[in-house]
This record gives C-alpha cells, sequence and structure tokens, in this order.
C-alpha cells in the first residue's frame, strides 16, 4: 500500500534528482576545503552557495547566479556548493542557519552574505563586493 509518507519522499527524491546536480552544471563546484583554502590564499573572488534541491529559493538563486557567472566581470568568481542536507560540518564552518545562503570572499575576508535573497540586483551587489 502507497502511503503519504512514501509519496512524500518519492517526489523529494525525484526533486534532488532533477535539480540537485543543476547548480554544479552552471559553473559552482561541490565544496572542496583543498580548492576553498588555495583560492583564499591566492587572493581570488570566491562566492559559497548553500543549496539544497528541495528549496524553491535555491532553484530561484541559481539562473541569476549562473547568468551573472556568465557576465565578463565575473567569470573568475570561484564558485562553491555546499549541500545544506548533507554537509552539516560545513554549515558550521560558515556559520550558516538556513539554505539560500550567499556568502563573497575576497581572498580570505568575507566581503558578504544574504540569506534567502532573490533579487537579481541584490545578488549581482553581493558578488561584486567579492571583486
Amino acid at each position: 500500500m502507497i502511503n503519504r509518507r512514501y509519496v512524500l519522499g518519492s517526489i523529494a527524491f525525484s526533486t534532488m534528482l532533477a535539480f540537485g546536480p543543476a547548480a554544479l552544471a552552471m559553473g559552482a563546484r561541490s565544496f572542496s576545503a583543498k580548492e576553498f583554502d588555495a583560492a583564499q590564499a591566492a587572493g581570488k573572488s570566491i562566492l559559497i552557495e548553500v543549496h539544497a534541491p528541495w528549496c524553491p529559493v535555491c532553484r530561484a538563486q541559481a539562473p541569476i547566479l549562473s547568468r551573472l557567472s556568465s557576465q565578463p566581470k565575473y567569470k573568475d568568481v570561484v564558485r562553491f556548493v555546499i549541500d545544506f542536507d548533507s554537509q552539516k560540518d560545513l554549515l558550521r564552518r560558515f556559520n550558516v542557519h538556513k539554505q539560500s545562503t550567499l556568502i563573497s570572499f575576497k581572498g580570505k575576508q568575507e566581503s558578504g552574505r544574504s540569506v534567502g535573497d532573490t533579487n537579481a540586483a541584490s545578488i549581482e551587489a553581493l558578488l561584486a563586493k567579492s571583486i
């Protein structure tokens, strides 16, 4: 017998399969401490995206971030994705409490942070702080 929990779980899993890789396909990479530390040491512009595949705000942010990343001004920004559901140690490291958190860095210095923002202009302003 199919119950409500089974149906909801199936929907959540299907959504994860459909949208989970989307953030990675748009120029971002899975968070790697080694790569993050190297980017910081090199003084690069960095954006950390805390993403959850089931999050509608995260899905709304993805095309905005993709569009910005394709602009010459932001093409060198190194983007890392942290999975909200499975990388709890990184959430603690970066003091993140909610999915759809964006954190920008200019080298080793955090330059800005936003939570739940889907406004293209303010996301661009956050990204510009890292350059």
